[in-house]
């Protein structure tokens, strides 16, 4: 008789007592997004389980997934240590533990012990390099990043995750908390408010400085009364030093901001940019009286001008500056492609879309230094070569189109090789890009964005006017290319209202806008489970009875000289999740620690006469004794005789 969850009335199985069938049922919820009904099954699996050793850990693990997608961080580590603790062979226990791990404060470093680990124990699995890839790109380290990333796709060349990752690689991305080192033993939300403080302080004191020698000038200029003016601005300092103090006391962490300001450029920028915008207004605010009395002279007034637009435009300048490095940073033609070959993934999408405006931006600017070469040399010629910029934008967005197509047959090889009929997905998931949904998401990739439009459309504009602008100008049409000219340059403006139209936009919806601090990493949800939710792999009664039974066991490892058989004492034991525990010699210790991969062969005594192959991680337990072995693979085989020995899976 089958019965039904409480919840919804899924069918589980003819034993609601089981804990694997209740960790499929959490499987199966996780792939649907819904975090609390797999807690909730994940939960039961380990009730009907205090030991959940029949399911080797695999109710800790899908209640850790559950956990962090639920936002509990420390519940998340707590289960995946169980995990681990349970089956310390397993390279998805490690795999829970690295993940649940790198959302923890001042854990980044076990984070990524545990993520080397788990690609040590499996370097065949897509997953365990995602992370080493993730935990690289968080701490700025784009080189490993794009290294680990392009590995799990040649192990998996569907594996969206890791798409979104090399694409963010290639972008030179940086996280939201760029300005925080992950392996800093300190809570991002203490730097964060450190970092706060700085920017206040910067902040405050170039807008004060502003808005003071504004003032002072119009007093001095415009009434006569410098000495006044210089008085007045003089007692503005006292204000700079109480806003110094006070924030001072606020950043608290100074021994990280030498760090902070290393790892953030424009943290460095803002901060740096304040001392010589203070030193600009005391030498404007000294040089007042001098400007006034001698307005006739044209040195003079030169080097007022530059100093009050050193106080008055330094924001302004840091700004633009920041705009067009942002534009300029990364290879996004190729982060495109990535992004692309990632389907409907809804992380990618957002990311398309950011990179797409990147691209557009880069294109402004070199119409815009084209426009303003042409303008200052007298020369409309220089504008011949703005037809030609609008070829990588246009290059950039056929890349996309050209990545939508069809996958590949290796693709979809490894596509259904991660959809096996007993998969929670089944043979095609909820969220699988090939269904009528995946179709509509890849369809409208791109094109949701009418803001981007618009913005294609004007720098369309823009192009062809200064193109035109240069054609007349050859055939000696002058106004009509100046007019030309006036008309590139409008429609480089009206890009720039309608970047600022989709910013105002995005701030008010609070929605992703276009620019790089919408882009994020992916969160592992997607027309696949993550590896570290898979199924143990167990040992059935047969394979059991053979090693409990056996007169020899052999273990076979990787040595420096080759391939090694040792002899193994016996099997202590064998636990209900299917863990090997062996007794053996020092020297099968030794080869063990040095590669953990091994395979365990024992003959069945019975007269069925088979032998068995167990392929998996063998990890020491000092204080029981034994080498524990995790099964990862199960081959059975018959010796020769009248079936002249077939193998079979275990």
């Amino acid at each position: 008789m089958r019965t039904r969850s409480a919840e919804n009335g899924t069918p589980l199985s003819t034993d609601p007592g089981d804990p694997r069938e209740w960790c499929v049922l959490a499987a199966r919820r996780l792939a649907e997004d819904r975090p609390e009904d797999a807690l909730e099954a994940a939960r039961r699996a380990v009730d009907h389980d205090p030991g959940a050793e029949h399911a080797a850990g695999w109710g800790y693990r899908l209640a850790s997934l559950a956990f962090e997608r639920l936002g509990r961080s420390a519940e998340a580590v707590a289960a995946a240590e169980e995990a681990v603790r349970l089956a310390p062979g397993s390279w998805a226990a490690r795999l829970r533990l690295g993940a649940a791990l790198r959302h923890v404060p001042g854990r980044w470093r076990e984070s990524r012990a545990q993520a080397a680990r788990a690609v040590r124990y499996a370097p065949q699995e897509p997953d365990p390099h995602v992370l080493a890839g993730d935990l690289a790109l968080l701490r700025g380290e784009h080189r490993a990043a794009e290294g680990a990333y392009r590995e799990a796709l040649r192990l998996l060349d569907g594996h969206a995750g890791a798409r979104v990752g090399l694409g963010l690689a290639l972008l030179r991305w940086e996280s939201p908390r760029d300005h925080h080192d992950p392996a800093w033993p300190v809570d991002p939300r203490e730097t964060g408010r450190a970092r706060r403080a700085l920017e206040s302080w910067a902040r405050q004191t170039r807008l004060l400085l502003a808005a003071a020698l504004v003032a002072a000038a119009v007093t001095a200029f415009g009434t006569g009364l410098t000495t006044w003016a210089e008085i007045g601005g003089g007692a503005v300092l006292a204000a700079v030093v109480a806003i110094t103090l006070r924030q001072a006391r606020r950043v608290r962490l100074w021994p990280y901001v030498p760090g902070m300001l290393a790892r953030d450029v424009w943290l460095a920028a803002s901060v740096s940019v304040t001392p010589v915008a203070l030193a600009a207004y005391v030498a404007a605010v000294a040089t007042l009286p001098r400007a006034v009395s001698r307005s006739a002279a044209g040195d003079l007034d030169g080097t007022w001008a530059v100093l009050a637009g050193t106080v008055l435009l330094n924001g302004v300048a840091v700004f633009v500056l920041r705009v067009l490095a942002e534009a300029w940073r990364g290879r996004p033609v190729t982060a495109l492609a990535q992004f692309a070959a990632a389907g409907g993934d809804r992380t990618a999408r957002r990311a398309a879309d950011v990179t797409l405006w990147l691209v557009a931006g880069r294109a402004w600017s070199v119409l815009a230094a084209v426009a303003v070469a042409a303008r200052i040399t007298g020369e409309p010629r220089w504008a011949a070569v703005a037809p030609v910029v609008l070829l990588a934008p246009a290059w950039a967005y056929g890349g996309t189109r050209r990545s939508r197509s069809p996958r590949s047959p290796r693709s979809q090889r490894s596509q259904r090789s991660q959809r096996s009929p007993g998969s929670p997905h089944g043979p095609r998931g909820p969220h699988d890009s090939r269904g009528p949904r995946g179709r509509r998401l890849s369809g409208r990739a791109h094109g949701g964005d009418r803001w981007l439009v618009a913005a294609a459309v004007t720098l369309a504009a823009a192009s062809a006017a200064l193109g035109g602008s240069a054609l007349l100008a050859v055939y000696g049409r002058g106004r009509a290319d100046d007019l030309a000219w006036w008309c590139g340059a409008g429609a480089l403006a009206a890009f720039a209202a309608v970047f600022a139209a989709r910013s105002a936009q995005a701030w008010w919806q609070g929605s992703p806008g276009p620019w790089r601090a919408s882009l994020i990493m992916h969160d592992g949800r997607g027309d696949r489970l993550p590896g570290d939710a898979g199924p143990p792999v167990g040992l059935s009664g047969d394979v059991r009875r053979a090693f409990t039974h056996a007169r020899e066991v052999v273990l076979s490892c990787a040595a420096p000289g080759g391939p090694r058989a040792l002899a193994v004492g016996a099997v202590g034991a064998i636990g209900p999740g299917g863990e090997l525990r062996l007794i053996a010699a020092d020297d099968a210790w030794e080869v063990a620690e040095r590669d953990p991969r091994v395979a365990v062969f024992a003959a069945d005594p019975a007269e069925r006469g088979f032998w068995v192959e167990v392929r998996g991680i063998a990890v020491g337990d000092p204080e029981a004794g034994v080498l524990r072995v995790t099964p990862e693979h199960v081959t059975v085989g018959e010796f020769p005789g009248r079936h002249q020995g077939r193998a079979r899976a275990g």
